[in-house]
């Protein structure tokens, strides 16, 4: 008979996201995750099959409970959502001890790391830059209707890069990350 699960998993993915997130899938040791979820590293297993398979669910965490919820605006947008978008975006870098100034994002960061030779990582990275182009996309269009289709291509692509560079760079040099957004912010503001 199979053992009982006595632990709230949703939590657990959560505290194992933190670790990955601030440390990345190869540095994140099992003893860490395993302090930082409660579970003993047989509970991992039993739980998630590897320490993979908890990476892959704190990235689905990540991206339900982290990225989603803040491009939900941007679905159907309101004509300044994305100025809203990249100012909340640039106010969270700014913001000293802030945790996604001091990690940026997980999935940026993944992308830079051994992690991203897997297959399956590599496409989940790629979808993610796509929804988030989407997204911009979409709160470009709202805010600068009378751009055409290839000026509002352009300026997505170009604004999409500036986020992904702010992620990429949060970390090591957040001054830069914040220039970026305003990089971004004002191509809007002249387009």
């Amino acid at each position: 008979m199979g053992r009982t699960q006595t632990f709230d998993t949703d939590a657990v993915v959560r505290a194992a996201r933190g670790v990955f997130w601030r440390h990345g899938y190869e540095a994140a040791s099992v003893p860490a995750l395993e302090a930082a979820t409660g579970l003993r590293r047989s509970s991992i297993y039993h739980a998630f099959g590897s320490k993979r398979g908890l990476f892959d669910a704190a990235v689905e965490s990540y991206l339900d409970e982290i990225v989603r919820p803040r491009l939900a605006p941007l679905a159907a947008p309101a004509p300044d959502a994305i100025l809203e978008y990249l100012r909340g975006l640039r106010d969270a870098l700014e913001r000293a001890g802030s945790f996604i100034a001091a990690n940026g994002c997980l999935l940026i960061n993944a992308a830079g790391a051994a992690i991203a030779d897997d297959a399956a990582v590599r496409e989940t990275i790629t979808a993610y830059r796509a929804e988030l182009g989407r997204a911009i996309g979409n709160g470009i269009r709202a805010h600068r209707p009378d751009l055409d289709d290839a000026d509002t291509q352009r300026l997505t692509e170009t604004c999409t890069a500036l986020v992904v560079a702010a992620y990429a760079l949060a970390r090591v040099d957040t001054a830069s990350a914040v220039h970026s957004l305003d990089a971004a912010l004002d191509l809007l503001e002249r387009a």
